[in-house]
């Protein structure tokens, strides 16, 4: 029932494309383009970089098609679509989704950037470089274009990751930050995250105040013109005013998680956290400002604020409907069979 960010852009006026992964489902009812997007170019599921199975190009059938042109490797080829698609959209509005399956697994690369570190030893670390390398060389395809067509000033620009690296299986680091994705301590939580909109966001500004890919939506609203309904009821705020200076105060004063039977609350530089490395039911209280790593906890010492903050996370959460999906106890178990 919900409308997504392309939905909302689409009745602005705005030609919209998600160019990419797609792990939202794969029928007719949930494909890109049964959710506001006009085309759609990817993955419905994680996919290798070559040959993946699972693609759909809607230029030529919604339905699920695997590639079989053994040059083909999707890093490459979704910043190839991502440019076309904007070339040939140039003279309207346009909203372009761009989620690279890099850095995800399965880790390959094809030897042209693998060339380009010949003094990694480690070839897992090696390749893990060169999909990094041809992200970014896709990256800035996509921006030479929004520059030459002279849309930089007109153009707001996100780039962020979806959640922190999961650290052996691909070579990722997240230090100085504990944890890894699919938990709730910082390194599974805090990302790296980018805005470009020339000539209205300071370049090199450096933003140190919590946000959330939840803001996107209403900030891209606002940016395209549009204005948010309170019948929406959005978690996210339109941030440009924060980032121009406009506004001091936080956008959040709070933030909110919950993974299965793992939780957390921000709240100031208070974080009370339940992760999956600690075990759920071992809750733990950080101060983030003096412990970004959270190696000390402050529960014992605190805990009245412990119980401030589990309270408000109890109510927070008693807003929120039922999760649809829930781990999978089972794939746990089939994995520690697997290890034996």
């Amino acid at each position: 029932e919900e409308k997504t960010i392309a939905d909302r852009l689409k009745a602005l006026g705005y030609a919209t494309c998600a160019v990419g992964k797609w792990h939202l489902g794969g029928g007719p009812k949930f494909i890109a383009t049964a959710r506001g997007f006009d085309e759609f170019y990817g993955t419905v599921a994680n996919t290798p970089f070559f040959k993946p199975p699972n693609f759909i190009d809607t230029r030529v059938s919604p339905k699920v098609t695997p590639v079989t042109d053994e040059n083909f490797y999707t890093t490459d080829a979704y910043g190839e679509r991502a440019v076309d698609w904007i070339d040939k959209n140039k003279d309207k509005p346009f909203f372009l989704y761009l989620p690279f399956n890099a850095q995800h697994a399965p880790l390959q690369a094809t030897q042209k950037y693998l060339d380009r570190f010949p003094n990694i030893a480690d070839e897992k670390r090696k390749t893990f470089a060169a999909m990094m390398s041809a992200m970014d060389d896709a990256v800035g395809k996509v921006l030479a274009k929004v520059r030459e067509i002279g849309q930089e000033e007109n153009t707001l620009i996100f780039f962020f990751s979806d959640n922190g690296g999961p650290t052996q299986q691909t070579s990722s680091n997240n230090a100085p930050l504990r944890g890894r994705k699919s938990t709730t301590l910082e390194g599974g939580i805090r990302v790296p995250f980018c805005a470009q909109w020339k000539g209205k966001i300071p370049a090199g500004t450096v933003y140190t105040n919590p946000i959330q890919n939840l803001d996107i939506l209403p900030t891209a609203v606002a940016a395209a013109g549009g204005s948010i309904d309170p019948s929406w009821k959005l978690d996210g705020v339109d941030l440009m005013p924060y980032l121009t200076g406009k506004k001091k105060e936080k956008p959040h004063e709070t933030l909110y998680w919950r993974f299965g039977e793992q939780f957390a609350i921000r709240k100031g530089d208070w974080k009370l956290v339940a992760s999956s490395v600690d075990g759920v039911k071992n809750v733990k209280l950080y101060n983030l400002a003096e412990d970004i790593g959270e190696a000390n906890d402050l529960a014992e010492k605190n805990p009245d604020k412990v119980k401030e903050l589990q309270a408000e996370w109890k109510a927070w959460s008693a807003e929120q409907m039922e999760p649809r999906w829930k781990p999978n106890p089972m794939a746990k178990k089939k994995k520690k069979d697997k290890g034996k």
